[in-house]
């Protein structure tokens, strides 16, 4: 009898390893599906996919840079550079649309290059470079805009609107352009040497350099793609505003560490993955509209959602230490 329970226990603890979050999720699907009734629209589910592209985005980067074993705390400084570099290019030098997105990324790359360089050359731990960079960045913004101010450009080119606002055969231009960086993500990053190399350094540093990888190199260039895909972020942002927000990257940056973290606990080895980032950006934007469509207020809609993030965590963490 005793090992027949022990068994049940055993089989019960291997379904919420392997399946614990993804029952989680279903269950919370059920649950604003019953409670609210346009949850399940088609409009509606359009907006949660749509909603959560630039969240996406940002959280794929950090995929990367955890991949490597670090942590950025500085995306939504990228985030903002990118906004900030091609609406300034736009504005103050007449600048075509295309060449301000390419100026925007590169605003974003600079970013990951100062990151690089305390992390590299300085030997500075991830966590307190990229906090450096995130007050560094803050600081910038705050000194250009006189204390925070927005710069606006109504008249920004339709093209680059687009990027916001457009489609492409009636798919969202946010979604099409969060579908390419995942599509690039998941070969990079999950089918080629180079992915494979990025798991290596971060699994065991020392075995990757043994082992022959050039290990800084490395770091440095993840770093650097992940701070310019951040910047795209940023550019649609700007695009959809038509307009730069000091430190409005910053909003994404909980989020998308929650997203990599609730992606890893689907992975057998716990390891941050691209599909897994995929269903945590999904998982966090249909609780944000399932509580609006409750009609909760704004303060207990946010409680709510913290309680919500924090038990998805905790879980994430349990199965890890389960496996």
């Amino acid at each position: 009898m005793s090992d027949r329970a022990e068994h049940k226990d055993r089989g019960i603890r291997n379904v919420f390893v392997h399946y614990g979050f993804l029952i989680i999720i279903a269950s919370f699907f059920a649950f604003f599906a019953f409670y609210t009734g346009s949850f399940l629209n088609a409009s509606n589910l359009l907006n949660i996919v749509e909603g959560s592209s630039i969240l996406l985005i940002l959280a794929l980067g950090m995929t990367l840079v955890v991949a490597l074993g670090g942590i950025d705390l500085s995306v939504g400084i990228a985030f903002d550079m990118g906004a900030a570099f091609a609406i300034v290019a736009l504005k103050e030098y007449d600048a075509a649309w295309y060449v301000a997105v390419l100026i925007g990324i590169g605003g974003g790359a600079l970013v990951g290059l100062l990151n690089a360089f305390l992390i590299v050359r300085l030997s500075v731990s991830p966590f307190l470079a990229t906090l450096g960079t995130f007050f560094i960045g803050s600081s910038i913004q705050r000194i250009f805009t006189n204390g925070g101010g927005p710069i606006s450009y109504r008249r920004a080119p339709q093209e680059y609107r687009n990027l916001a606002t457009g489609d492409l055969f009636g798919v969202p231009m946010e979604i099409v352009i969060a579908a390419v960086i995942l599509i690039a993500y998941f070969i990079f990053l999950e089918r080629s040497i180079f992915g494979k190399r990025i798991h290596a350094i971060g699994l065991q540093k020392t075995a990757a350099r043994v082992a022959g990888i050039p290990v800084q190199r490395y770091v440095a260039i993840g770093f650097i793609i992940a701070a310019a895909t951040c910047a795209i972020g940023g550019i649609i942002g700007s695009a959809n505003l038509r307009m730069f927000t000091p430190l409005a990257g910053f909003s994404y940056l909980l989020d998308a560490i929650a997203a990599v973290f609730i992606g890893a606990s689907m992975h057998p080895r716990g390891r941050p993955n691209v599909l897994g980032t995929l269903v945590g950006v999904l998982f966090l934007g249909m609780v944000a509209n399932g509580l609006n469509l409750m009609g909760l207020d704004f303060n207990t809609k946010d409680a709510l959602s913290g309680l919500i993030l924090v038990a998805a965590l905790a879980i994430s963490v349990a199965q890890k230490r389960l496996r």
